[in-house]
């Protein structure tokens, strides 16, 4: 009995220590778009293409940072935000890096759009079917040329749905088939010539299975800390029956 009384007595020492926990959830939402300073639209990305750097302000000098990853369609969301004090910019993405982040108090419904300037912009991006082989061809140019990081090699990127990217791909479409070791990567490894906007890129992807519908595009990345890519808008390629 008093080995009973004694667990009793611990336990109501400790429900006596607890408190509840009285703080307000999640009450704010945050959400906006990743603007391309070229084209005025949407950066042309896919999902985690870049992220929204968040650091709460309110409680703390040097908070720990949170991200708000992207959508495909250069925008962002997060539902759940604590209302405060924030700085924010967009970071890990084909773009050069803001001076500095934009501060300011989030409550409710907030939205902050943000202008970057990519690395490189894909154009005349054109395509064409032969049977079961797709040809994609396009140039290349670059905004803001002056310390840029060497650009490595282009990708084409095929999926069986509009959302097609570095994280959404068949692989096979990336990479030869067994056996065949070449790539249908481009390796370009060059430092920026203006020659290179001059220069026509052409990528081969054989075997489509026909009768299906695919959706592809390309993209090419520059030897920065996160190798994210710039993209070509998505296409939708309908491979016919034999």
């Amino acid at each position: 009995m008093k080995k009973i009384l004694a667990i009793v007595a611990v336990l109501g020492l400790l429900y006596g220590c607890t408190k509840p926990d009285n703080y307000p959830g999640p009450d704010s939402a945050f959400s906006g778009n990743v603007i391309d300073s070229v084209t005025g639209q949407n950066l042309l990305t896919e999902t985690g293409g870049f992220q929204i750097e968040m650091l709460e302000y309110s409680w703390s000098a040097n908070p720990d940072p949170y991200y708000i990853p992207s959508k495909p369609d250069g925008s962002y969301e997060d539902t759940r935000i604590f209302s405060g004090h924030y700085g924010v910019f967009p970071t890990q993405g084909a773009f050069w890096p803001p001076a500095d982040s934009i501060l300011r108090d989030i409550k409710g419904n907030a939205t902050q759009n943000f202008t970057v300037v990519p690395y490189l912009e894909v154009l005349n991006f054109t395509h064409v079917l032969s049977g079961d082989t797709l040809y994609m061809s396009f140039q290349i140019s670059a905004p803001y040329k002056q310390g840029l990081p060497q650009i490595i090699d282009a990708w084409p990127f095929v999926n069986n749905t509009p959302f097609v990217g570095s994280g959404a791909m068949i692989s096979n479409y990336t990479n030869s088939s067994e056996g065949n070791p070449s790539k249908n990567t481009i390796d370009i490894n060059s430092n920026w010539d203006d020659s290179l906007l001059t220069k026509t890129y052409t990528m081969m992807v054989p075997g489509l299975l026909p009768g299906r519908t695919f959706y592809a595009r390309v993209g090419v990345r520059v030897n920065d800390s996160y190798k994210k890519f710039n993209f070509s808008p998505v296409i939708e390629v309908d491979v016919p029956s034999k």
